[in-house]
């Protein structure tokens, strides 16, 4: 059971996202969720792999955009990927309705993202002959990612909210589950984040970030000479 209650909050784009009173913290930017998550995720990270078959791991399922946008893409280029991802909490799915996601992957079925989130979690789902699900419900703490994977998407909750999400040992594991040249990418930019990915022997990226944010970080695993 998830330990926090969120409410739906409207973001400066149109598309909601989900809010925490106790936590003060929300799934997305509230200067736009549906734009921060193809800005980090999409443009800067899937778009950046140049295979038909992609193998993504998202730390932090939340509310399952990510997922669909990447399978909306997935749809769109005629590529294959493979969707692995992990929460602890997830929410509760009678607020599913309301977020309205659908409208941003208008290419899928109709309950696209409710699909997503009705999948059995543990299992690995053939969602769509382009796209595969498997959803883990456990903590990220005690979790080894299997791997390899060509991408991850590192959207955990902010550092000062969960800082144990972030210390410099886990990010080594995904450090170690990506495969030579594969990608990294997150919206958080703080120099501590950016500097223990560095020592875990990433090389690192400063870009842009989406609007109402300066920068996000890209990082990539060298491929050995």
């Amino acid at each position: 059971m998830n330990p926090f209650s969120f409410k739906k909050r409207l973001t400066a784009d149109g598309s909601y996202t989900l809010f925490s009173d106790e936590m003060e913290e929300s799934y997305h930017s509230v200067n736009g969720a549906a734009q921060e998550s193809r800005h980090i995720f999409i443009e800067t990270g899937l778009k950046q792999v140049k295979h038909t078959f992609i193998r993504v791991f998202e730390v932090g399922f939340g509310t399952g955009l990510n997922a669909l946008l990447t399978w909306a893409v997935c749809k769109e280029k005629g590529i294959q990927v493979r969707y692995e991802t992990i929460e602890a909490f997830p929410i509760d799915e009678s607020i599913i309705p309301e977020l309205k996601y659908d409208q941003y992957a208008t290419n899928l079925p109709a309950q696209a993202f409710a699909r997503l989130h009705s999948s059995s979690w543990g299992e690995t789902i053939i969602i769509d002959p382009c796209f595969s699900l498997r959803k883990i419900q456990a903590n990220f703490t005690d979790f080894y990612p299997e791997g390899p994977y060509d991408l991850i998407y590192m959207d955990a909750f902010a550092p000062d909210k969960q800082p144990e999400m972030w210390e410099e040992w886990l990010l080594k594991r995904l450090y170690e589950a990506l495969s030579e040249g594969g990608i990294l990418v997150t919206y958080c930019a703080k120099g501590e984040i950016r500097r223990r990915l560095q020592r875990c022997g990433f090389q690192m990226e400063r870009l842009p970030g989406p609007p109402g944010k300066r920068e996000m970080l890209r990082a990539i695993k060298p491929s050995k000479k």
